[in-house]
């Protein structure tokens, strides 16, 4: 995960699964990604053994300090958050020998390289609204052209960073293109605006495939496009619709062929516009308002998968 000194303990989710774990009697140890390294073939990491806290002062304690093989653990989280550069591919590979010699890794490796948090959507275009992704000024301008107002937004951030709407004949368009693609040198991706935005940017969490039966909708501030929480969009907790459930269905079975466990889908009025493997986040809110235990399902989910290989 990123380093636990820096968290918010009210809003992270990792913080919650280390709090449920906990609750259980399971030693819970901490490595950031830097930690990680492979010693002739073997995945290995610096790891600090925790004691975790409920307190927003004083959260953590490490109780000893170790190195030693992964495979040592039951179960690896892969909690790092974006951007999904070349570290976290390199990363991933780690990870991926940690799994071949008897570890448990969630999500999968394989699978948070191939499972790109905003182009995997493309894998349910029933799903999604009208999107594309390129690399080349004249295809984005021609998609402004045919849906008048559009999303403009890199593959690999997060928390609402570089997010641009646009709408015909504005005046930035060249410079917000040239910007996002570094002229031309890198991928972008489009979205036809939905105006259900200003009612939320729903969070749904699915834990292997199944729906938590609420959502944080995230709505934007005044002024403001993007719901996203880290640029002052107000959490308000929604009860799924049928739609929520029926795209959700629709993505549950390629989720759990992937092995992809904790997953966080975002969806904006009737149309998913993400979703995100690499670090879903939302867990604290909706246990707030809603008195749930969604760290419990996903510990659930381990126990099992482990009591299966004993």
């Amino acid at each position: 995960m990123d380093p636990i000194e820096s968290i918010n303990t009210k809003k992270d989710s990792s913080f919650a699964m280390m709090l449920e774990a906990q609750r259980r009697g399971w030693a819970i140890y901490y490595m950031k990604q830097s930690d990680l390294f492979l010693q002739n073939g073997n995945a290995m990491a610096s790891m600090a053994k925790l004691k975790v806290i409920d307190d927003t002062r004083n959260w953590f304690n490490i109780i000893n300090n170790s190195i030693m093989p992964l495979k040592e653990l039951d179960v690896v989280l892969m909690r790092k958050n974006p951007p999904f550069d070349m570290e976290y591919i390199y990363t991933t590979y780690l990870l991926e020998y940690a799994e071949q010699q008897g570890a448990l890794v969630i999500n999968k490796p394989q699978s948070l390289r191939d499972a790109n948090e905003k182009i995997f959507t493309a894998c349910f275009t029933q799903c999604t609204p009208p999107t594309l992704v390129t690399s080349k000024a004249v295809h984005i301008k021609e998609f402004l052209e045919q849906h008048g107002d559009i999303i403009l937004k890199p593959p690999d951030g997060m928390g609402g960073k570089s997010i641009f709407r646009v709408r015909k004949n504005d005046p930035n368009i060249n410079v917000i293109i040239e910007t996002l693609t570094g002229n031309g040198s890198q991928y972008a991706i489009s979205q036809q605006y939905i105006p259900e935005i200003t009612q939320g940017d729903k969070r749904i969490l699915l834990v292997n495939g199944e729906p938590v039966p609420y959502a944080l909708a995230r709505i934007p501030s005044k002024g403001e496009t993007r719901g996203n929480l880290a640029v002052g969009g107000t959490g308000k907790g929604v009860e799924l619709t049928q739609r929520d459930l029926w795209i959700c269905n629709q993505v549950a079975p390629v989720l759990r062929e992937k092995g992809l466990v904790f997953v966080g889908i975002d969806v904006i009025g009737d149309f998913m516009t993400e979703i995100n493997v690499t670090s879903p986040t939302c867990i604290r809110e909706l246990d707030a308002i809603y008195s749930l235990n969604i760290s419990g399902i996903l510990m659930d989910y381990i126990d099992d998968k482990l009591n299966e290989v004993k």
